[in-house]
């Protein structure tokens, strides 16, 4: 019996030492430290209401790690904006709130497994000037990309199977990715000795004719670079599947002056601009090249600046497009001659403004021309907002009111498809409305 209980204690023992060289054999990999091969980010930038925004950051390990190895206090995030054209270039710089992170692709999808990439979702909102991937110059007028360079520095281990990954301190920039704007093409146009940028936007090819909505910007979206129209007044939103789905695929021609629409033959908004005949010679060039362009339902809209030329061309293009959308527009109603309200009349009309728009108020612009056009008898609607508020719920003022944007900016509530009337007891949508109108009818 004694022989029996030494033997088991022997092999208790034994046992005991080849768990314990086990353990000891996980604990050395799990503490063991790896190489990565040199890092680099790419940023996301996201077109939001009040302009575009870097909304994620995609970090290349250099290694794969697990799916669930990456916390949001994985790394830190520290930004530095600025803008090339002022001096000092800085505009500010700081931290940045990680809100979200995961282990990825090289797509940002997020990896079931393993991937070799950590998306870090990034705190955003229209107060965080640090996220804005633009900035508006008040000296020129403009808005212009911004630099935003990242330092993202690891706090925690990543553990692996094969050991921890730890230090990393990236700051390679590998480029970006421009959500939906990246879905537009870009290209010139010359009449005469007027030279016009552009963006446009291609529904996919469906055998059947599609129409085309025409996007004239800001007075803010001057200039040569076709995509910031895009991204300053979120004329993207044209090319998203839930504005894209009223009209069954559309095309979207957003045209860019050098300067601004405004810019008449006299002067500044004079009830002219030098850009007119160029801008209609660019969007016939653009229809004789997309044959399947439904010259029946072309539409024209803008805001401001833009809202401005979308008057000027109802006003001497009357019966060419199948309806307008102007928005806060600039057209002041006393250049406005009666043969012009005839003229205008003669294309059916959704205006869009808010009652405190301080920059081109209301009450000398759209709601003069408004009622002169309802009393010609004119298909012609009119939404006034008080003023301009977050509606998503995400953005609040300090006593938990609705976050409020510039008066000004009443495209938010275009793009957002949320300007709404009651046509034959139906609530109807802009979008909705644009989509069926049509010079058949």
């Amino acid at each position: 019996m004694m022989g029996r209980v030494k033997r088991m204690a022997k092999v208790t023992a034994l046992s005991a030492v080849v768990l314990g060289g086990l353990f000891a054999t996980a604990d050395q990999v799990s503490a063991k430290e790896l190489k990565t091969q040199p890092s680099s980010y790419e940023t996301v930038i996201e077109v939001k209401d009040w302009g575009a925004t870097v909304t994620k950051i995609i970090v290349d390990l250099g290694r794969p790690v697990p799916q669930g190895s990456v916390t949001t206090d994985t790394f830190s995030v520290n930004v530095s904006r600025s803008d090339s054209r002022l001096e000092p270039s800085l505009l500010g710089a700081g931290i940045v709130n990680v809100t979200n992170a995961y282990v990825a692709d090289k797509d940002g999808n997020p990896a079931v497994q393993t991937g070799q990439y950590v998306v870090l979702e990034m705190e955003y909102g229209p107060t965080l000037a640090l996220s804005s991937a633009l900035n508006y110059q008040v000296a020129t007028g403009r808005n212009d990309w911004t630099t935003n360079a990242y330092t993202i520095t690891q706090q925690t281990a990543i553990e692996t199977p094969a050991g921890s990954v730890s230090g990393l301190v990236v700051t390679e920039f590998a480029g970006t990715t421009k959500e939906i704007i990246e879905d537009f093409e870009t290209g010139a146009s010359t009449f005469e000795d007027v030279t016009l940028t552009y963006a446009d936007y291609s529904p996919a090819q469906d055998n059947q004719e599609n129409p085309l909505i025409i996007w004239l910007h800001g007075g803010g979206e001057g200039g040569t670079d076709a995509t910031i129209p895009l991204a300053a007044n979120k004329a993207t939103a044209l090319a998203t599947d839930e504005i894209q789905a009223y009209f069954d695929g559309a095309y979207v021609l957003a045209p860019q002056t050098p300067t601004y629409w405004m810019d008449g033959i006299g002067g500044r908004a004079d009830g002219s601009s030098k850009y007119e005949d160029a801008l209609m010679a660019l969007i016939e060039e653009y229809v004789a090249n997309n044959p399947d362009v439904d010259t029946d339902r072309i539409y024209i809209g803008g805001p401001s600046n833009g809202g401005y030329m979308t008057m000027l061309m109802v006003r001497d293009y009357p019966g060419y497009f199948a309806a307008a959308f102007p928005v806060c527009e600039g057209l002041n109603d006393v250049l406005i001659s009666d043969a012009d309200i005839q003229n205008l009349a003669q294309t059916p009309i959704w205006f869009t403004a808010a009652a405190n728009d301080m920059v081109l108020p209301p009450a000398i612009n759209t709601l003069p021309t408004y009622d002169r056009l309802v009393a010609t008898g004119a298909d012609v609607y009119m939404t006034l907002f008080d003023n301009v508020e977050d509606t998503s719920g995400l953005y609040t003022n300090a006593d938990g009111s609705a976050y409020q944007y510039n008066g000004h900016f009443s495209w938010v509530y275009v793009h957002n498809n949320e300007v709404t009337t009651e046509i034959d007891r139906e609530t109807i949508t802009l979008m909705q409305w644009l989509s069926e109108q049509s010079l058949n009818d």
